[in-house]
């Protein structure tokens, strides 16, 4: 059996495991659009104020950042695998809370529950993930993969949104949630119980023990001795790098994903139409990131990467030379889609867990994770400012150097 062999039959085999990890972006993109798509649902069957709907708004964002951030303590207190498995159930009950919500305070503490543990899922599935994986190029490929379920995650809140849109009062937005709580109950359920997995989790934790005894280490690897260690160079040169590349992506994916349909109808679309483009753009993005999880543990992982950004930057520059016109503003757009998902966050997960000793990387990505959801929350204070007709030209532009600045930062890591 040749290496390639070797490579895909262990991706297959560890596949499950991608997907347990994967459901968890799927709430995780779940719980932003579904609470975005069901918010006015909400505040017409709670009588919710337009200053609440925006407090609960704001506050997930916040409390996804938060989990974020403390995902790495999450995990040092708790263990790993054991934040793994828990983490949904926490997911559930806050979803459940929300479900039962009749009133603003208890709406309120149902988001803020969610996100915390939605933040705090990611980056320690991830780190899961590539800790059980036997080798770099097999953790590569089902870290990127898991990418593909956040766009799934996307779609299925859209489509429930929707087919939920016509009932009377909150109801349509508490069948949404409790649709969030049944798969978090599911993904607790699989991955507490699963004996596969527990076979995952202790191969690669012996795995860990080997690698660390033939290295000869006795010092225990933390944050203190990654970033204040012999090598301390090296991995504040890859956190630094890997933080400018993800903050500057961030920016836009969230800037694009808040403000697409507002940029087409500025440019004379009907609803219908921004609405039914906005469908098939994110099914590109979906086939985009499909296209770089094939590749991500291999040779042509860095070409992709350069393609991608490349795209993007001249995907900038035809939006601000574009004018007003619809089709150039769509078909660049969607250009944009193909670059962003492509040399993109699915490349960030990627890096992040290649670059840091096991032990971190659920800290780092945390971190990183966190601090760019309060860039783009605060960048969103003025977002709206920066697309309308009048500005969005300059916008553009500023757009294309935030590009550039990724493309140097991202140089580092290939």
């Amino acid at each position: 059996m040749n290496n390639g062999e070797t490579s895909t039959s262990m991706v297959k085999k560890y596949r499950p495991l991608a997907v347990a990890a994967g459901i968890g972006s799927i709430l995780g993109s779940g719980i932003i659009v579904g609470l975005s798509a069901t918010i006015t649902v909400w505040q017409n069957g709670l009588g919710l104020t337009n200053s609440q709907v925006g407090i609960i708004s704001g506050a997930l964002t916040f409390a996804i950042a938060i989990g974020s951030l403390l995902a790495g303590q999450i995990t040092k207190s708790f263990g790993l695998v054991k934040s793994f498995n828990w983490l949904n159930l926490i997911y559930a009950i806050g979803a459940l809370i929300c479900v039962f919500s009749n009133n603003y305070i208890m709406l309120l503490i149902g988001v803020i529950i969610t996100g915390l543990a939605s933040g705090a899922d990611l980056p320690i599935s991830l780190t899961v993930v590539s800790h059980d994986a036997p080798d770099d190029k097999t953790s590569a490929s089902l870290v990127s993969s898991t990418q593909i379920f956040w766009q799934i995650g996307v779609f299925m809140s859209y489509v429930c949104a929707f087919i939920v849109s016509k009932m009377a009062g909150a109801s349509g937005a508490r069948i949404v949630f409790s649709i969030l709580a049944i798969f978090a109950l599911i993904t607790w359920a699989w991955r507490t119980f699963s004996t596969k997995f527990r076979a995952f989790h202790e191969e690669g934790e012996q795995r860990r023990i080997d690698r660390e005894a033939a290295s000869q280490t006795t010092e225990k690897v933390s944050i203190k001795t990654v970033f204040a260690g012999a090598n301390k160079g090296r991995f504040m040169a890859f956190f630094f790098s890997i933080l400018i590349f993800y903050v500057c992506w961030n920016l836009l994916a969230n800037t694009f994903g808040q403000f697409q349909t507002f940029t087409l109808v500025q440019a004379h679309a009907s609803q219908s139409f921004a609405t039914g483009a906005g469908i098939v753009l994110n099914f590109i993005s979906l086939l985009a990131t499909m296209a770089f999880a094939s590749v991500a543990g291999g040779k042509y992982r860095n070409k992709f990467f350069l393609v991608g950004i490349t795209v993007q930057f001249l995907a900038m520059l035809g939006l601000a030379m574009s004018s007003h016109s619809l089709w150039p503003i769509v078909i660049t757009i969607g250009c944009y889609n193909i670059g962003n998902n492509i040399a993109g966050e699915a490349m960030y997960k990627v890096w992040t867990q290649e670059a840091f000793p096991v032990e971190v990387r659920a800290s780092v990505q945390g971190f990183i994770n966190g601090f760019s959801r309060v860039c783009c929350g605060l960048f969103a204070l003025i977002t709206p400012a920066l697309v309308v007709p009048s500005a969005i030209r300059n916008t553009m532009f500023g757009f294309a150097a935030i590009v550039f600045i990724s493309f140097v930062a991202g140089l580092t890591m290939m």
